[in-house]
């Protein structure tokens, strides 16, 4: 029988491993196969409080888990498997790695998201050299250089719009020939001089030396394929929160696991009481490393109290 669980292994699970462990809960972190969350394929963080040099992003996920170890946190480099919320088999909550079950009177849903690809070679190559997935992130490195912005929704329009404070020139490739986004987002990107569109065209290959230096596009009506020289692609397709185990537990909107109740709407917990929920699993529009770490904290503290309402 365990205090708490909690099933993830980046800035918002290790936040929320720091403050339960502190509260002497003994709290188990099954960080998964991979720990570190996205921020473990990040290069330099600069808009990380703390850092005025900025920090790599391995080193900040390193030091974090340290912070947690610090505390005697029980880090355990196994994926969930499944879980049972149901409280049918036993009054308490059921996780499992493999063979292995695990009870616990709470626990804490850190899963993350992962970013959509693209799905070409060489996406993966120029990850963290000119191929990015989050303008806020990033935009700064891009100042006075030229960028494409892959998609055609209100995420993509933000994203372009944003990268304009520091880009020369921000091209918009979409698939189609009209875009998916709000009307407002479509008026303030068109009336915006620094955004062109490419239409009904896809991305097929990026090339450079070291960087990113142009991509290859294909017009998918023509089929003919042309080359845009530039420093940057973003891609802005959307996330996919890491909820499956999840499906049939909680409830769920467009993937992302609702927390909040009516008393109090910003809560970290889910619907089912005692599972909280934090960082981007919960979150489809900060997407921040500083705000996952804030969430862990929250769902943190209301698993404590949580628990000292059982006793």
């Amino acid at each position: 029988m365990e205090n708490i669980i909690i099933i993830g292994g980046g800035p918002a699970g290790y936040t929320a491993a720091v403050y339960t462990a502190r509260a002497n809960l003994s709290p188990i972190v099954f960080e998964g196969s991979k720990y570190g969350g996205q921020l473990m394929t990040t290069t330099e963080v600069d808009n990380f409080p703390g850092f005025p040099e900025g920090i790599q992003g391995p080193e900040l996920m390193t030091n974090v888990r340290k912070q947690a170890e610090r505390f005697k946190t029980k880090l355990i480099t196994e994926d969930i498997t499944k879980v049972d919320f149901s409280r049918k088999e036993s009054k308490n909550l059921l996780v499992f790695s493999g063979d292995k079950k695990y009870e616990a009177k709470a626990v804490i849903i850190a899963t993350g998201s992962d970013y959509k690809k693209l799905g070409i070679d060489s996406e993966k190559k120029f990850a963290g050299k000119g191929v990015s997935y989050c303008a806020t992130c990033d935009g700064f490195f891009f100042k006075d250089k030229d960028i494409v912005v892959i998609g055609g929704g209100d995420s993509a329009l933000e994203e372009a719009t944003f990268l304009t404070k520091f880009a020369s020139s921000v091209k918009i490739i979409h698939r189609r020939d009209a875009l998916k986004a709000s009307k407002f987002m479509q008026d303030k990107a068109k009336a915006n001089k620094k955004i062109d569109f490419v239409w009904d065209s896809v991305i097929k290959e990026i090339q450079g030396e070291s960087n990113v230096e142009l991509i290859r596009v294909e017009n998918i009506k023509t089929e003919d394929i042309s080359e845009i020289k530039c420093q940057g692609v973003f891609v802005a397709i959307g996330s996919i929160p890491n909820t499956t185990l999840f499906e049939d537990q909680l409830k769920l909107d467009k993937g992302y696991v609702v927390t909040g109740t009516k008393e109090l709407p910003k809560s970290t917990q889910t619907s089912v009481e005692g599972v909280f929920a934090a960082g981007d699993v919960q979150d489809w529009m900060y997407r921040q490393a500083v705000t996952s770490a804030g969430t862990g904290c929250m769902a943190a503290i209301e698993a404590e109290r949580y628990l000292e309402k059982l006793e």
